[in-house]
């Protein structure tokens, strides 16, 4: 048996960061990871994926160059092989960047296998016996595959499987309407293939206030994509060119189908159990404000906590664990506010409570929006849709959370991001003076035009 003095299993995001950290500090580590150094951002997520997206939107800004003057001649075409390989390559640079970052490090030992449990302070891999005083559990994610009528006969796409996709499908069929479908469809559409979203509920991105989700909506529709919303008794059955997708009244033709309606923890083949580590009904495993399980000694980190599933709150995990057991801090996952992007062009940033939770917390709020069309940037480069809107307590002044849907509002949404994070109050922010012409110089006149509703 091989002792350590920890044992982290999984390389995602909160993985190696800790590991490389706790080797600083002297300590012996072992690293298990079953596949990939990087987990699902570097290998299957983020930046395959946002390689895609620049992809594109590169054929989306080509197309339509004449609006601005640039003509190029002939049809524009799109070498899915090229794009592919872009994606691969920036795949295998961070990953590669990981495996010579953490087999430079004294004290480190990657092991690639898959890892078990056999007492809380055991586990088996490769047939090897490895116990360490503290295990970090960071094993990630999978694409959740519904019981559908008829999905076990046809071949289908996951967000992992459609990234080595190097032909244009002629129609994709998209099935769910949140986040990683949703760029997907339009990824898809700009590409030039066909594109159907089929959801099961009332709205896209049903997360978001209503009035985000129609104008998402709106943008997709915009250019030509199918959105069926409230479909009901989806199924699925092979035809001669491809699938045939019934949602509620509508056939679709498809050639191909992509699966996009949730992620599972990777937990259900760690032998918890023998450990004797709690999870929830769902598979996450249960951890208190600390990240700690209820079993002293190991903790769970990144997608499997159920408390977050984004990169930057995997790497926040990270932050936290470090913090607490090397710093002598204490910090907490409660003390988090949250924060994500929904990257279809323009992009959806957005950070703290939406208006309808905001209502439902029992305060007294205030509420502004602005349309992107009146934001002079977003006129300058031809990009109007979308609009702003932030939500703050008339009492307080608290800024409570905020969605900027236009250009940039992946970005512009950090503005607001940092003020919630320092406790600054909206009188105090709208004082600020940002640089012109920007996105966001209009964030204090949002402010501004804060209303009680």
């Amino acid at each position: 048996m091989k002792s350590f003095d920890a044992i982290v299993i999984g390389a995602g995001q909160a993985g190696p960061s800790l590991a490389a950290r706790m080797v600083d500090k002297g300590m012996k580590v072992a690293l298990i990871e079953r596949k990939f150094l990087g987990g699902t951002c570097v290998n299957a997520g983020c930046m395959p994926t946002k390689t895609l997206v620049a992809s594109a939107r590169a054929a989306h800004v080509a197309r339509n160059g004449a609006a601005y003057g640039v003509n190029i001649p002939g049809e524009i075409a799109v070498d899915m092989k090229v794009v592919r390989a872009r994606a691969e390559t920036v795949t295998m640079n961070a990953r590669n960047g990981l495996i010579g970052w953490l087999g430079g490090m004294d004290g480190m030992s990657v092991i690639y296998g898959h890892a078990r449990f056999e007492s809380p302070k055991t586990v088996s891999v490769n047939g090897e016996t490895l116990t360490a005083p503290r295990i970090f559990l960071n094993v990630g994610a999978r694409p959740v595959i519904p019981e559908l009528p008829g999905i076990n006969d046809i071949d289908y796409l996951t967000s992992t499987s459609i990234i080595h996709v190097d032909r244009l499908p002629r129609h994709l069929a998209v099935i769910g309407g949140s986040y990683i479908g949703l760029e997907f469809a339009q990824m898809y559409r700009r590409f030039g293939a066909e594109v159907s979203v089929i959801e099961h509920g009332p709205k896209l991105a049903s997360r978001e206030d209503e009035d985000i989700s129609d104008v998402i909506a709106e943008i997709l529709r915009s250019e030509g994509i199918g959105v069926h919303t409230d479909a009901d008794k989806i199924a699925f059955a092979s035809n001669g060119s491809g699938v045939s997708v019934t949602a509620g009244s509508a056939t679709i033709d498809a050639s191909h189908v992509l699966i996009a309606t949730g992620r599972k923890p990777n937990t259900d083949d760690l032998g918890l159990d023998v450990a004797g580590v709690a999870t929830d009904k769902r598979g996450f495993i249960t951890v208190d404000d600390r990240l700690a399980t209820n079993v002293e000694g190991i903790w769970a980190l990144g997608d499997c906590n159920g408390h977050g599933a984004f990169t930057h709150t995997s790497y926040n995990d990270f932050e936290i664990a470090a913090a607490n057991l090397l710093d002598g801090d204490d910090r907490k996952v409660s003390s988090r506010i949250p924060a994500y992007a929904l990257y279809i062009d323009p992009p959806l940033g957005r950070v703290g409570m939406t208006e309808k939770q905001a209502r439902e917390s029992g305060r007294r709020i205030m509420v502004s929006t602005r349309p992107m069309s009146r934001v002079g940037r977003a006129n300058e480069r031809g990009e109007t849709k979308g609009f702003m809107k932030v939500i703050a307590d008339a009492e307080t002044k608290q800024i409570l959370g905020a969605a900027i849907l236009g250009i940039e509002g992946d970005e512009v949404i950090h503005g607001l991001i940092d003020a919630m994070n320092a406790g600054t109050t909206y009188p105090a922010l709208q004082w600020s003076v940002p640089i012109h012409p920007t996105v966001s110089e209009l964030i204090p006149t949002l402010l501004g035009d804060l209303k009680p509703v």
